[in-house]
């Protein structure tokens, strides 16, 4: 009874408290970057951001209360069901990123505005928002409920997580301009198209790798000039055409994106005939990825 009891336990290990103080401080930096951009920039020129921080606004706005108050609270349900649904350490980090969201905005409200040039306000107030949202979602949390409800309704509706958030986000964008004007309502759509952009970019880093298959008749002579010239590792996998039933090589490695040119340039020289699909790749973990030295 005891061995079946041990068997059905979770394995699930315990992060170290470097790794913890780690995440603890990069959660804090992001989420002080966010009210930044919040604060000193979209909210003192009646811009949002979407989401749950984008009804904030708007509910802070019509009361006169406090943005960090509205913050708080509206995203304190998402935490309990976060926790149920993703896991204690996304729920503890998205918890802990909110809080600092709450508030360093109600510390940075009496600071006024850095610019009042509307423009500069969406632009610089979307980048800061979406640096500080990718950085605490990089390291495991989030701050902002909208993505943990689309995660559920998606388990119910015929739509995608991306496309539920995308209409969640029209809808509130949209009652902007009823709050504020329809001018505003228009700056805050670039202000959370920047900050989308912006969480892509500190999410999957700038150095975007790409996964390359190629397959060839002359994959020894296109694999060594991979490895000679681009100094990438290659990898060999064994394939049959499901029509021809040939058998053939395929060659699998994986670049960055400014290596992409050169490679169509090998294959230019060695084989014209090879067949290549590239695709994107977010993150790019062990083995022998670093790029040899080309002599």
């Amino acid at each position: 009874m005891e061995l079946q009891q041990d068997l059905v336990k979770p394995m699930h290990k315990k992060l170290p408290k470097r790794k913890i103080i780690q995440r603890g401080i990069a959660i804090l930096i992001g989420a002080i970057i966010a009210a930044t951009g919040l604060e000193i920039f979209l909210v003192p020129n009646s811009v949002i951001d979407g989401g749950i921080t984008g009804i904030s606004i708007m509910l802070s706005h019509i009361t006169h209360l406090p943005l960090g108050v509205f913050i708080f609270v509206l995203n304190l349900p998402f935490f309990f069901i976060g926790r149920k649904q993703i896991g204690k350490t996304f729920a503890i980090s998205t918890l802990f990123g909110i809080l600092v969201l709450s508030i360093f905005t109600a510390l940075f409200t009496p600071v006024p505005a850095f610019t009042e040039n509307i423009f500069l306000a969406t632009v610089f107030g979307g980048i800061l928002i979406g640096a500080g949202a990718g950085i605490v979602m990089r390291y495991g949390g989030a701050m902002d409920g909208t993505e943990i409800l689309a995660i559920l309704f998606s388990k119910k509706l015929p739509f995608s997580v991306g496309e539920i958030i995308m209409f969640m986000n029209v809808f509130i964008l949209g009652v902007a301009g009823f709050v504020f004007s329809w001018d505003r309502s228009m700056y805050s759509i670039i202000a959370y198209i920047i900050a989308t952009k912006t969480i892509d970019t500190v999410v999957k880093g700038f150095d975007d790798s790409k996964s390359i298959i190629i397959i060839s008749d002359k994959h020894k002579e296109v694999g060594e000039a991979i490895l000679n010239r681009l100094g990438r590792g290659v990898t060999y996998l064994s394939g049959e055409g499901a029509y021809t039933e040939d058998k053939k090589k395929i060659i699998f490695c994986i670049i960055n994106r400014l290596e992409e040119a050169k490679l169509n340039t090998i294959l230019e020289e060695v084989d014209r005939n090879a067949f290549l699909a590239v695709g994107d790749i977010a993150e790019v973990r062990g083995g022998n990825f670093k790029k040899r030295n080309i002599h």
